[in-house]
């Protein structure tokens, strides 16, 4: 599977969670993706290799994911950017991270608002948008070249968990089969728990989404 370039992945916490570190091609540009739990370590990561945190990218709202935004944000001053849809969740990081009996910073409110129509720029390299509600009701995917970051909407072999609130498995699989399999099937996705895996491996065997599992007809292939 091809790797990203300048894609790292650290997985952290007690949800074992996939945050990651993205260099641009400048080589000294950075942005975190999802920093959740025990995210903290990677700031020296960051001075170690001399980069400077430009964004901090939250896929969607659940404490998992957004635990480090507080620290990060007051250490490095980077922007920080998630889609209206999670606004509530992020404003709720707090008692969220109570109900499983662990404690979080509330995080700092965004610098800015992914909207699928307008691209996501950094360090000069585009990524498209794709507002992929059904786990949370702003959770979106980030597509460049023939990589797509996709949070907890889809993972190998599963799908995100549509049981907590704004959740609604009927529409994340809509979002999945709509808007992330026309993509080019040798697409790799990085998902935000579990190992890579592409959309042709998902097409064909997920059992919550494949064309197997929804009936769908043949020539509904793309």
């Amino acid at each position: 599977m091809r790797a990203a370039p300048g894609l790292q992945c650290f997985t952290l916490g007690p949800f074992s969670q996939n945050c990651y570190l993205l260099t641009g091609p400048s080589g000294k540009k950075a942005a975190l993706v999802d920093p959740g739990f025990d995210s903290e370590i990677l700031l020296d990561v960051l001075r170690e290799r001399g980069l400077d945190l430009e964004w901090i990218v939250n896929t969607h709202g659940h404490v998992d994911h957004i635990a480090g935004n507080r620290f990060f944000k007051e250490r490095t001053g980077a922007r920080l950017i998630l889609h209206p849809g999670d606004r509530d969740l992020l404003s709720r990081a707090r008692s969220h991270a109570r109900m499983f009996g662990l404690e979080v910073e509330d995080s700092p409110p965004p610098d800015d608002w992914f909207d699928e129509n307008k691209p996501f720029f950094f360090d000069g390299v585009r990524f498209e948008v794709i507002h992929t509600p059904g786990h949370s009701p702003g959770g979106v995917c980030l597509h460049w070249e023939d990589h797509l970051l996709v949070g907890d909407t889809l993972f190998q072999g599963s799908v995100g968990r549509s049981d907590l609130p704004g959740g609604s498995h009927e529409v994340l699989v809509q979002s999945i089969r709509r808007k992330l399999f026309p993509l080019p099937g040798g697409t790799v996705c990085h998902p935000g728990h579990g190992p890579d895996t592409t959309l042709d491996e998902e097409r064909r065997d997920n059992p919550f989404v494949s064309d197997r599992a929804v009936g769908a007809e043949p020539e509904e292939r793309r």
